[in-house]
């Protein structure tokens, strides 16, 4: 009894034509790229401020004079190149969708039917949790690391000078940038491991074993990624254990889902061993023995 295996979608391709389609995805990625971050580029500004609101807003509850709160710029192009900073990131952010969905018509024509069905999902998973990181430091984590921060401020006296707040546009974006993308890419943890679960490159039980030694290296990121304050340290670490753990049960999903379907495969295959040895004890040419005379 033959069974047809399942083959990709397209016919083979010879390795010009892959070189051909790779470089057709890549440009639409760029030119895609290109356009956004000059409509971008032309809202840089509010875009900017709409960024420098969680700073403004700390200012405000802090009670910081109106003619205090500002960012300031200390080399003649800074604020000009901070503007094109701000267009590039936004074209990534909005563009990064557009990225995977190209990468997807790259690699989806070559892969069988049941590598689409586990690969879509984390692919759809990946920006949603890229934003959802972004959104939690813009909401959540700078806010209570410009308070942080902002404590340090000393007023005046008779006999000390008084030390302010006088940020610099240049590295307030780079900051708030850097904790974006830190938790933006801390977030894939889940996807990472559920994908090196599928292929048997990590297990359940061996991720659990590790638990120890992985919190300890969450730690250790998070104190690189994030300004040094505990605050800030322990707003990355803690979502990124607790990814961790989301982890290890998305792996033992994957385990049980993997071993029912073998478990299905070897009943399969032990049927069509029964049926074949049933064919096997019928005489050759068919039909119903002689009767003896």
């Amino acid at each position: 009894m033959t069974t047809v295996t399942e083959a990709p979608d397209d016919k083979k391709m010879p390795l010009l034509d892959h070189l051909i389609e790779l470089r057709q995805r890549l440009l639409y990625s760029v030119v895609a790229l290109l356009v956004t971050f000059i409509v971008a580029f032309y809202f840089a500004q509010p875009i900017f401020a709409y960024l420098a609101q969680p700073l403004a807003d700390v200012m405000l509850e802090h009670g910081i004079a109106e003619h205090q709160r500002r960012l300031i710029f200390t080399a003649l192009t800074e604020v000009f190149f901070t503007y094109v900073k701000v267009a590039f990131f936004t074209a990534a952010f909005v563009c990064f969708p557009l990225f995977l969905v190209q990468f997807w018509l790259f690699v989806a024509p070559g892969l069988y039917k049941h590598e689409k069905s586990a690969l879509a999902p984390f692919l759809a998973a990946t920006p949603f949790l890229f934003f959802l990181g972004g959104a939690l430091v813009y909401y959540v984590i700078f806010p209570f690391a410009a308070t942080f921060f902002i404590g340090f401020e000393v007023p005046a006296t008779e006999n000390s000078l008084p030390i302010q707040l006088e940020p610099k546009v240049n590295e307030y974006l780079s900051l708030l940038m850097q904790l974006i993308f830190a938790f933006g890419l801390c977030f894939q943890l889940p996807v990472v491991m559920t994908l090196l679960a599928r292929v048997g490159l990590v297990t359940s039980k061996g991720m659990a074993a590790k638990r120890k030694y992985a919190i300890v290296g969450v730690f250790i990121v998070a104190a690189i990624f994030t300004p040094p304050d505990p605050l800030s340290q322990l707003s990355l670490a803690v979502p990124i254990v607790i990814l961790y753990e989301i982890s290890i049960l998305l792996a033992r999903m994957v385990e049980k889902k993997r071993a029912a379907a073998a478990a299905e495969d070897d009943f399969n295959l032990d049927g069509e061993d029964d049926f074949d040895d049933e064919d096997d004890d019928k005489p050759a040419g068919g039909g119903t023995t002689p009767a003896k005379t």
